[in-house]
């Protein structure tokens, strides 16, 4: 089994089993010796802020429009 097949295999599981996948290799890495980046390092503001904004108006694009145009009370000219 190659790499891509490996990463193709995994990416079809369900999320829950996508992450013990990733522990049990978490598991074997440490036994082995091997470090592994956790990707926890310390955040930039600018990447916080990236992540917050996407969070807050996830799922938006499918909400319909509560107000239109007409319910202005003054337009920017």
């Amino acid at each position: 089994m190659g790499y891509a097949e490996l990463l193709k295999t995994v990416q079809s599981l369900p999320k829950d089993k996508q992450s013990e996948v990733f522990d049990f290799v978490t598991f074997l890495a440490a036994r082995c010796g091997v470090a592994i980046e956790d990707g926890h390092g310390e955040w930039a503001g600018n990447e916080f802020a990236e992540l917050s904004l996407r969070q807050a108006i996830r799922g938006m694009e499918s909400e319909p429009a509560h107000y239109t145009p007409s319910d202005l009370k003054e337009r920017w000219q």
